[in-house]
C-alpha cells in the first residue's frame, strides 16, 4: 500500500488508478469499472453502453484506459462512439481506436497497452447478412482475449451448399461461434460435422411465431447435436466462452511445445 501512495505522491500513479490498485475497481461518474475483471475471470470487463448517456460512456471508457490501458464498449451507437472518441482525445491523444458500427463495438489501445496473445483460432460463422452484429460483437471480443478470429459469412442452411464449401476452414479452428436467427439451424448443422467446441448465437431475425429470435433459441436449445447456446443476441457471452476455450486450447499447446 505504501508503495501505492508513494507512487501517488511522486505523480507516478493517478488516484484512480492507485483506487483499481487497491480495492479492484474504480469510482467514476457513471458507476464502478472493475478493473480486476480480466485478471480475475479471463475476460475483459465491457462498458455496456446502452441505457448510459454519451458523457458516461466516455467517462467509464476513460477509466477503463487509464487501469487496465485498454477498453472494450460494447451496444454503443454514434453519439457515444463521438463523446468517447472526443474525451479520449483529451486524456489519451495517442491511443488505438477502433470503432465497429455493425457490430456496435469501440475498442481502445493505449500506448503502452500489450494485448494477450494465443495460440488459438476461433471461428465466427454466421448464417446470413442480418446476422452480422450479435456474431461481430463475439468476433472482437474473442480477439480482444487474444484468439485469432476466422470470419465465415453467410453460410445457412437454405442455400447449403455455401457451408459445404467453407467446411474445411470451419473444422480448422479451435472453437466456432455461430450465429443465425430465423429457426436457428446452421450451429446443429455445423455441430454434426465438426469436432470442435460450437457455441450457438441465437440472433433476434425472423417474424411472426417465433420471430425474434425465440425459435433460433428453442432449436439451439433442443439440437440434437451437442453444442451450447447463449441467449439470443448475446454476443459478449458467445465471444467470452470461446475466448476461455481459446485460452485453454493455447495452455495447453504450449505445454506440449
Amino acid at each position: 500500500m505504501r508503495e501505492i501512495l508513494e507512487a501517488v505522491a511522486d505523480g507516478e500513479l493517478s488516484p484512480t488508478e492507485a483506487e483499481a490498485e487497491l480495492r479492484g475497481y474504480a469510482r467514476t461518474e457513471a458507476g464502478r469499472f472493475d478493473a480486476a475483471r480480466e485478471a480475475r475471470t479471463g475476460i475483459p470487463e465491457a462498458v455496456f453502453a446502452e441505457g448510459k448517456t454519451p458523457a458516461e460512456v466516455a467517462a467509464m471508457t476513460v477509466a477503463a484506459v487509464e487501469t487496465t490501458g485498454s477498453a472494450l464498449v460494447t451496444r454503443i451507437d454514434h453519439e457515444s462512439a463521438d463523446a468517447c472518441k472526443s474525451l479520449l482525445a483529451e486524456e489519451f491523444p495517442a491511443a488505438d481506436i477502433d470503432h465497429d458500427e455493425r457490430a456496435r463495438t469501440l475498442v481502445v489501445h493505449g500506448t503502452d497497452y500489450e494485448p494477450p496473445d494465443l495460440e488459438a483460432t476461433v471461428g465466427v460463422v454466421t448464417a446470413g447478412t442480418v446476422d452480422a452484429e450479435a456474431a461481430g460483437e463475439a468476433a472482437v471480443v474473442a480477439g480482444e482475449m487474444g484468439a485469432t478470429v476466422e470470419r465465415i459469412s453467410d453460410v445457412g442452411v437454405a442455400g447449403i451448399a455455401r457451408m459445404f464449401d467453407n467446411i474445411d476452414e470451419i473444422r480448422a479452428v479451435d472453437a466456432l461461434v455461430v450465429a443465425a436467427g430465423r429457426e436457428g439451424a446452421l450451429p446443429t448443422v455445423i455441430a454434426g460435422l465438426v469436432d470442435v467446441p460450437l457455441i450457438g448465437l441465437p440472433v433476434s431475425s425472423g417474424y411472426g411465431h417465433g420471430g425474434n429470435g425465440e425459435a433460433a433459441l428453442a432449436g439451439m436449445l433442443q439440437s440434437c447435436t451437442p453444442i451450447m447456446a447463449v441467449n439470443i443476441d448475446a454476443g459478449f457471452a458467445a465471444g467470452a466462452q470461446a475466448g476461455l476455450i481459446a485460452r485453454s486450447v493455447s495452455a495447453a499447446r504450449a505445454t506440449t511445445d
